[in-house]
């Protein structure tokens, strides 16, 4: 049983009448790669910057590592490394400079340590090449790749990211991805808000899906993506198909089937017990896409008239 590294109750926060968050209670395990999901003014980035105690929370608590924060728990922030609303740097240094000004390698480190971590992470994220040049020639996909360098200097057990792969071009995305997993693999949790719905579903085992300020769901992504009640049915016979089916197709392309049925494995039989040929056959899943618009509904990102919102 692993133990918690992000664990919140009540979290609450409001500015003036607005109320930003309200209530969350988040629970993120040691090893998990979890998704922060929700539509602008959600109260993401607020909930984020709760957590490293950037912002104070109005009533609720905050534990980082088993520690509360603020208070005694400021030490588990050593073990963190964090992104938070894109990389800030100076643009006339060098990638190298802005990561010295990090302290990359803890107070009174030797200097060789820093200069060696500092290249370790500049090679991690792909900017071992352009380390010498100013900062204000970077692209935006360059500079998310400076932020997330700045997050790994410490060698962080846990790593908050707030949209990681921001101006990342395809390519990027996946070596981003194929990084992150490999952080994970070694020990790092990982908690990200992100818009991007297919790269928390390629990358996540762990999603929490905030709406006006409110924790709507939190769970493992294979429990939210459950079941559709469908089967989807590739074949070469798609006309015997639907004759052999009476009327439990729902929907057809091509040669592509959506059929309500509660065992593929049982389906799967009848259709080749009629001399149908299956060239694919999978139970249908929500996708994650279906799972957060089912929660926040449509044109969810609008500030709300009752006092919710309007807070990233």
């Amino acid at each position: 049983m692993t133990g918690s590294v992000i664990l919140t109750s009540g979290l609450t926060k409001r500015f003036g009448s607005v109320l930003a968050v309200d209530g969350v209670s988040l629970e993120v395990n040691e090893g998990d790669r979890y998704g922060f999901l929700g539509p602008n003014g959600s109260g993401k980035t607020t909930t984020v910057r709760m957590l490293l105690g950037l912002v104070f929370a109005t009533s609720g608590t905050v534990e980082l590592m088993g520690r509360r924060v603020p208070g005694p728990g400021r030490a588990a922030l050593a073990d963190v490394g964090a992104l938070i609303e894109g990389a800030a740097a100076y643009g006339h240094l060098s990638a190298r400079a802005n990561l010295a000004l990090l302290d990359a390698a803890g107070p009174g480190a030797p200097r060789r340590t820093r200069r060696r971590r500092m290249d370790d992470v500049l090679e991690q994220v792909g900017l071992d090449g352009v380390w010498r040049r100013p900062v204000k020639g970077f692209s935006l996909g360059m500079r998310a790749r400076l932020g997330l360098a700045g997050a790994l200097l410490r060698q962080p057990r846990l790593l908050v990211l707030d949209e990681p792969t921001n101006g990342l071009d395809p390519q990027g995305i996946r070596e981003v991805r194929d990084l992150l997993l490999e952080l994970n693999r070694a020990g790092t949790t990982l908690f990200m808000s992100s818009h991007l719905l297919s790269e928390v579903e390629s990358l996540c085992t762990r999603v929490g899906v905030l709406q006006q300020g409110q924790l709507v769901a939190q769970d493992d992504l294979a429990a939210l993506q459950a079941p559709t009640g469908r089967v989807l049915v590739r074949t070469p016979d798609p006309d015997l198909a639907v004759t052999v089916l009476d009327g439990r197709v729902e929907h057809r392309d091509g040669d592509l089937l959506a059929v309500r049925h509660p065992d593929a494995a049982r389906l799967a039989a009848l259709l080749v017990g009629r001399d149908v040929r299956l060239a694919e056959l999978r139970e249908e899943r929500h996708t994650l896409e279906d799972v957060v618009l089912g929660l926040t509904g449509p044109g969810s990102d609008r500030v709300a008239g009752d006092g919710r919102g309007g807070t990233s």
